[in-house]
């Protein structure tokens, strides 16, 4: 995954702060979240909430505005955090699952083995957003996978209602929405989610079609 996202910026925690700054400044004139990406270790969420509580200090020593009520999210985007969410459930406002590098679609050199179909993958999607909302907190999806018109009745089967996509994307997943009735797809969801034979999950993603 290389020092990339979250990584880099606590690495170079001036430039950081300038951004953070930089954020909550224009949360003043209007709506602003914070979106931190590729967090992963518990040291990583820590320094970057101190750097961002730090970064309103010196708003507040400069006399300059913005909105103390902010929120904050972390991208769900490496497997091990996915697998400890929780920490990220009792620390952030909401979260957001980044299918392209959960998947290592961010990869080129590995992009051919993209498969957002793979059951570990599916597994861990489903359980990311059953926890969140367990726990009433908002989650969604970005990446390849929430503009694929064909996984929306999927992931509304997973109880997702928050899709992030590019703009040419929304009418097909909007028509493919509006066609569900989560009431007839959600008893299917755990067929999918316990197939690993292509054959099967294949058979029960059909009947998912059809309902």
């Amino acid at each position: 995954l290389g020092l990339r996202a979250i990584r880099w910026s606590l690495t170079e925690p001036e430039i950081f702060l300038t951004q953070l700054r930089a954020i909550l400044r224009a949360s003043a004139h209007g709506q602003a979240q914070i979106l931190v990406p590729m967090l992963a270790q518990v040291h990583e969420i820590d320094q970057t909430l101190e750097l961002i509580e730090l970064a309103k200090k010196q708003l507040d020593e400069r006399s300059q505005a913005y909105n103390p009520q902010v929120r904050i999210g972390a991208m769900i985007e490496i497997p091990a955090a996915a697998l400890v969410l929780p920490l990220f459930i009792d620390r952030f406002d909401f979260l957001s699952i980044g299918t392209n590098d959960l998947i290592d679609r961010a990869d080129s050199s590995v992009a051919h083995l993209y498969d957002p179909m793979h059951p570990a993958v599916l597994r861990l999607i489903a359980q990311v957003i059953g926890e969140a909302k367990a726990a009433n907190i908002s989650v969604s999806i970005c990446g390849e996978m929430a503009g694929d018109s064909k996984l929306a009745r999927l992931l509304l089967a997973m109880g997702l209602t928050d899709f992030s996509m590019h703009a040419s994307q929304l009418l097909t997943v909007k028509r493919e929405i509006l066609k569900t009735d989560i009431a007839r797809v959600k008893p299917l969801l755990a067929d999918i989610l316990k197939a690993v034979d292509p054959e099967v999950q294949e058979k029960a993603m059909l009947s998912l079609a059809k309902a």
